[in-house]
């Protein structure tokens, strides 16, 4: 009897789906709505009193949305993501590796995300007059890029001339997309404020954009 009530319980334990972290991803903020990435799937919109896998938007604005995730209350803000421990998600809701990233563009029309270099996360900006992904020097620290035994040049910025360093970053990531071996400069001192996610990033993916929607796509 013993034997048979053990084997009950471990068949009872392998049939139980495993409980998975419900991840929230604010890509998009407006009046009584928000565009959100629920456990790396693609971005939908939430209107106010709309519930999606296990997320209800309360309310919005163009600061911060309250939702209710999983049963537990969360604001956050622009770019801010959550991870809430609930019911088990389906694998096929991760999406694969290299999945499309959109972006949504801001007031001023410019389109941020959150991108790991090294696995250090930090913010970026899309920028199409970038030769190269750049960054200053203390998002490169923070990143143990170890830029001074790169090769050292002058450039020319709006704060006037600074030194940078050509350096290769083994891997960056957007997303699910992941690159390798991404060419970077780095400027002493703290511009840009952000990640500028330039040219070398970006001839490596399919850029498309419509209207205030940007999707990026893997092409090698």
């Amino acid at each position: 009897m013993k034997l048979k009530l053990f084997l009950v319980c471990i068949i009872n334990l392998l049939a139980a789906p495993a409980l998975a972290d419900t991840r929230v991803n604010v890509v998009g903020l407006f009046s009584n709505k928000a565009i959100v990435i629920i456990n790396g799937g693609s971005p939908q919109s939430l209107s106010a009193g709309q519930t999606s896998n296990g997320v209800k938007l309360i309310s919005a604005d163009s600061n911060s949305g309250t939702f209710v995730i999983e049963g537990k209350r969360q604001v956050l803000k622009m770019g801010q993501a959550a991870s809430v421990a609930g019911s088990a998600a389906p694998a096929a809701s991760e999406g694969g590796t290299n999945s499309p990233v959109s972006l949504y563009a801001d007031s001023a029309g410019h389109f941020y995300g959150n991108l790991s270099i090294n696995g250090a996360s930090l913010k970026y900006v899309v920028d199409t007059g970038a030769t190269t992904v750049a960054l200053n020097s203390g998002d490169a620290k923070y990143a143990k890029i170890d830029y001074e035994k790169g090769e050292k040049v002058n450039m020319s910025t709006a704060n006037g001339v600074v030194e940078a360093y050509l350096v290769t970053l083994n891997t960056l990531k957007i997303g699910k997309i992941v690159l390798n071996n991404v060419q970077a400069t780095v400027l002493e001192g703290g511009s840009p404020p952000v990640v500028l996610l330039g040219m070398t990033a970006q001839n490596r993916l399919d850029v498309k954009r419509d209207n205030s929607i940007m999707t990026l796509t893997k092409k090698y």
